[in-house]
């Protein structure tokens, strides 16, 4: 047997992945590793990312650069031109991230599941009631992002990016062991809430990047700043920034979550359930 397959093996292990993901000082971890991952030493780049395959299936053939100065290069990539294939329909909304799929379908009222039997409010999440009006039962779904996928997200449609809500939080994990095991979680971590409005159909679809261990930092195109545990401007920040569908929005630095709400009357494709691993651009969900 491998010594990747006996890691594997130990780290699928309930108890232990949670010790060593969410019992460990989560900010320190954060910090250090985004420290870590800046280094420009082709020796350290290269045996970082010999140990990062040793835990995960890092692919980087649709990467558009095959060499990298940091981890944290490595980490943010960009993609070779052609690489996914954005879902044409103006109909659709588009994946805006590779991902698996976690929980998904229509709101309860306002109320969602971050995992079976771990339910959490959107005015926990989303902090705003406009927005949680906007959603009462509507339609979500969560897109998980490992630590080894692509990284940056996309528009899911063509509009316009009005507001974001930058909210300062926690950095637990958000893998499955984890969304089973705190409640609330994505009510606890750090977190953007990005409005955005479609051009045509004038409908407000909001992204919920979340952040995690290891990634409590979201870059945004369209804002000068980064949104990390160093922020200290404004909480509300207004915008007017147009996107095309597929169109890069920003990155995490690391692996984490995006969940993506529609009003009342949008569909989840029929191919779209729990588990599901989707490409960015595949379609996701039927305009009304």
């Amino acid at each position: 047997m491998t010594i990747r397959s006996e890691l594997a093996k130990v780290l699928q292990h309930e108890d232990i992945n949670f010790l060593l993901t969410n019992r460990i000082p989560r900010r320190l971890a954060t910090r250090f590793l985004g420290w870590f991952s800046q280094i420009e030493n082709p020796l350290v780049t290269r045996l970082s990312i010999a140990v990062w395959r040793l835990f995960a299936d890092l692919d980087l053939r649709d990467a558009k650069q095959q060499s990298f100065n940091s981890l944290h290069a490595c980490f943010t990539r960009e993609l070779k031109p052609g690489a996914r294939q954005v879902d044409p329909d103006p109909q659709v909304l588009a994946s805006p991230c590779d991902g698996i799929v976690g929980a998904c379908g229509t709101i309860d009222g306002t109320e969602l599941l971050q995992a079976k039997g771990f339910p959490y409010s959107l005015r926990d999440l989303l902090h705003d009631p406009a927005l949680v009006e906007a959603y009462r039962d509507g339609l979500y779904v969560t897109l998980r992002l490992t630590s080894s996928m692509y990284h940056r997200f996309h528009a899911p449609h063509d509009g316009t990016v009005e507001h974001v809500t930058y909210i300062s939080g926690d950095t637990w994990n958000v893998n499955p062991i984890a969304l089973r095991r705190v409640e609330e979680l994505f009510c606890k971590n750090e977190r953007a809430v990005i409005r955005t409005r479609l051009i045509g159909s004038g409908h407000l679809v909001t992204l919920v990047p979340v952040a995690a261990i290891l990634v409590a930092s979201i870059r945004l195109h369209f804002l000068d700043v980064i949104l990390n545990m160093n922020y200290r401007g404004a909480a509300e920040i207004d915008c007017d920034a147009g996107f095309r569908k597929g169109e890069e929005l920003g990155w995490f630095e690391h692996g984490s979550t995006i969940i993506m709400f529609a009003p009342r009357g949008f569909r989840l494709c029929d191919d779209i359930r729990e588990g599901t691993v989707l490409r960015m651009g595949r379609a996701l969900m039927h305009l009304p």
